[in-house]
């Protein structure tokens, strides 16, 4: 009798365990559809742990990424920032080195990364694909003479930089691009910049993205425990969506080298023009009219991907106003042509590909 209530209990505890594993292993997969030539991976290359100013040991950070179906994420503590000093020593390469067996264990690209802070200007900077992180921690004669030698060992390394949250602690009234970044940009010291960073979108950033050529992130800069809160097309963490041939870090890479990324917050997709009209393309099928009644149409729209897509009539025969729900299918009514033809202009609202711009379509007959 002793011994089939130890195998009870033996068998109960491994049940209680296996059903542990499994409610923490669950993953949200995010529908946003590989476009033509590319894989669609979903990244957040700016995410803190207790090595800087975050509050979780870095597999946590691991973890929350294969949650929120994440691909790729770079954990991007701060150099100079060491709040927790005093109950974890300054050592630069742990986070990644703690974090690197669980990111193998769950599928998770871990892009090797530090942030080097500083007041705004010149702000704070992500260099990420870094090889030594150490050598990024070295005295100048001036802060910002120090600030530039971080930033050249990096470059020595052949990291990408990218300028963090431009709009945080903004002085002078607003203004942010001062002479250091001119002087940054002209060395060649930065590749890309945060339009998002958490639910913030700074317009401005877009803006210079466009006018000098950078490459465009969205990232959480998550510092406390990520909410475990369902995925939808509004309730999500913002992120870096990267446009890469196959799942590798140097497929990421070379994806972020040629700008080829765009933003998902919320329910907004910005980026260039090609790459969110092949998103859309590839979200939206359009049926055949099921039924025709003198000069109008009746067909489906089915929208396969996590994102809501909100349209406005810029001409054409279609109604004034669509919506396409995320996973969801439409019938729409859509005034027709005596040859059963239909002429449809729409510019969809929420996906931003510059400042006051988003994407627009001209489609005749698109069953």
């Amino acid at each position: 009798m002793k011994m089939k209530t130890t195998l009870m209990a033996t068998l109960c505890l491994i049940l209680l365990a296996t059903m542990t594993f499994a409610a923490a292993a669950q993953r949200l997969e995010i529908n946003i559809p590989d476009i033509p030539g590319y894989r669609t991976l979903k990244c957040d290359f700016h995410i803190h742990t207790v090595f800087s100013d975050g509050a979780v040991w870095p597999t946590v950070r691991v973890d929350e990424a294969w949650r929120d179906g994440l691909d790729v994420i770079a954990i991007s503590d701060h150099i100079e920032y060491q709040p927790h000093r005093g109950d974890i020593p300054t050592n630069h390469k742990r986070p990644y080195e703690i974090a690197a067996g669980r990111a193998r264990e769950r599928d998770i690209l871990l892009v090797r990364a530090a942030e080097i802070t500083r007041d705004t200007p010149p702000g704070h900077y992500n260099a990420i694909f870094l090889t030594d992180i150490d050598a990024l921690d070295v005295k100048g004669p001036s802060k910002e003479e120090e600030f530039l030698m971080r930033l050249r060992a990096a470059k020595a390394q052949n990291a990408f930089i990218f300028w963090n949250h431009p709009d945080w602690q903004a002085r002078n009234g607003g203004r942010v691009w001062f002479d250091i970044h001119t002087k940054i940009f002209n060395e060649g010291l930065i590749d890309g910049i945060e339009v998002v960073n958490g639910d913030d979108f700074h317009a401005d950033s877009l803006k210079w993205a466009v006018e000098r050529n950078l490459t465009i992130f969205g990232n959480s800069d998550i510092h406390a425990p990520m909410d475990h809160r369902k995925l939808d097309d509004v309730n999500h963490r913002p992120i870096t969506l990267v446009f890469a041939r196959e799942k590798t870090l140097e497929s990421v890479r070379e994806a972020i080298d040629a700008g080829r990324t765009a933003i998902w917050l919320q329910n907004k997709l910005i980026g260039k023009s090609e790459y969110l009209e092949a998103i859309a393309m590839a979200s939206i099928k359009v049926n055949p009219p099921h039924m025709t009644y003198r000069n109008t149409a009746y067909v489906t729209v089915h929208n396969a991907s996590d994102i809501t897509y909100e349209l406005q009539k810029i001409g054409g025969t279609g109604p004034a106003a669509v919506t396409l729900p995320a996973r969801q299918t439409t019938i729409l009514r859509i005034n027709v042509s005596n040859e059963g033809k239909a002429d449809l202009s729409y510019k969809i609202t929420n996906l931003i590909t510059g400042p006051g711009a988003c994407l627009e379509f001209h489609n005749i007959s698109p069953w």
